[in-house]
This record gives structure tokens, sequence and C-alpha cells, in this order.
């Protein structure tokens, strides 16, 4: 039997109507259009992709609760900024590593937008710590990283991005045959999808695909940052525990 597909263009037509119409009235009188094509489809394919994000890594969250979960609120913070617009005008879900709460780390992201949908992966904007940890790795195992950044198939399904610095930071030598990584403010990678993609009945088959690629990416950056990756690890937070115990 035919998988039917987790999105249709319904909810890029009611994101661009959102964007047109950004105001509590509006979205009050077409909530039921953002439940029926937007939040329930999304948090379906929060619930299908559960099980093949697992498989990658059991350590990072696909959580499909309404409230709470994956699925990033459509509602926007007006506390500091109450002039703003009410609403998001895309939608989008977070699959962070567990110990996210607790420290920066690596984590996929899908978003949806009409024109701009794309997959997100890896760590952004980091602190200056755990940069330097990344960095710091790539030197100690430039293999590791060389492996997980040049293969064929991340090669195929990804692109490395982020924002650099103008110059190698202090310390780091700028003739490293991949000093322009040790430049990154970011450590991500990802890929772009069209509507068309979005709505196909392989779309979740696709999504998947690409992290599987990137998963010598996420695991070389998991482990970078001292988090567990396999199953058979123990979660465990370097750093974040030491903290812990001089508060007590």
């Amino acid at each position: 039997m035919p998988r039917s597909a987790h999105f249709t263009a319904e909810l890029f037509k009611f994101l661009r109507a959102l964007k047109r119409h950004n105001n509590r009235e509006w979205f009050q009188a077409n909530k039921w259009r953002y439940e029926e094509h937007v939040r329930d489809p999304f948090l379906k394919f929060i619930e299908d992709f559960q099980p093949r994000l697992q498989a990658i890594s059991p350590h990072f969250i696909a959580d499909p609760r309404p409230s709470g979960g994956s699925l990033l609120r459509i509602y926007r913070d007006m506390r500091f900024r109450p002039d703003q617009a009410p609403f998001q005008t895309w939608a989008a879900a977070r699959f962070p590593h567990a110990a996210w709460k607790q420290m920066h780390a690596p984590g996929f992201y899908l978003h949806l937008d009409p024109g701009q949908s794309f997959l997100g992966m890896g760590l952004w904007h980091p602190d200056t710590d755990t940069r330097a940890l990344v960095r710091d790795t790539i030197i100690k195992n430039t293999a590791g990283w060389k492996s997980a950044t040049e293969s064929k198939s991340f090669r195929k399904q990804c692109r490395v991005s982020g924002d650099l610095m103008k110059r190698p930071p202090p310390g780091y030598d700028r003739n490293h045959p991949f000093a322009e990584d040790l430049m990154r403010k970011d450590f991500t990678c990802g890929a772009e999808f069209s509507e068309k993609q979005v709505c196909s009945p392989e779309f979740l088959d696709n999504v998947t695909r690409k992290c599987r690629a990137a998963a010598p990416f996420m695991e070389f950056l998991t482990r970078a940052v001292g988090l567990p990756w396999a199953a058979e690890e123990q979660p465990r937070i370097r750093e974040l525990l030491s903290l812990e115990r001089e508060k007590l």
C-alpha cells in the first residue's frame, strides 16, 4: 500500500496567508487550518521519525507531544518585544541531544517555510568553550573530521555551513589542513528542500537518509563536547557534573 505524505500544499498555503495576516483575529478564525494542516501533520511526522532517529543515536530526542515536545511553538514570545507580529510564519521542530538543557549540545532541526525549507544538523551558535572543544578535537583527530565531512555519502546529501571568523583564533595554525573549519563560529551542515519534496510521500525517507549521511559528523561533534552517542554509553555530561558538585 503506498505511503501517504505527511504534509500537503495546504501547509505552505496557510503559512503564506499567515505572513499576510499576522494578527490574533485572523489566526483565531483560521486556527483550525493551522491544527489540521500544520500542527497535526508535523506531530505525526515527529512520531514516525522517532524510531529512525533512535536508530541513529538513542541519545537524541524526537518528542511528538503537542506542547513541550519537539514541535516549536507558533506563538512568539511578546514579553520583550510587544510591538512584533504575534506568530511565527514558519513551522519547525528540534531534535536535540538529551543534554541540551544543561549545555550546548548538537541537534537536528527541521524548518518548513515557503521557499526556504531545510534540515539543519550540528552545533549552532555554541559558546566559546564549546567551540574550543570542537576545534581541539579536530586538531587531535584530523582523520576523523576528514572522514566525517568528506565522505561520498555526506557530500552527496549535505553541505557544511555556518558563519566564519575573519582569521583563525589565537593559538591555532593558519596552515592547518582544516584551517577554515577552525575558524567556524558554527559547526553545522544541512540540506534544502523544495515544497514539492516536503509534500512528497518520500519526505520522511529523504530526511532520514540525510540524517544517516550526517551521522559521522554528528557523532564527531557529540563526542567532542563529551557527550554519549552510542546506545551502550551511559549519559555523561563533562564539566557540568563537576560544576554541579562545586555548588554543593
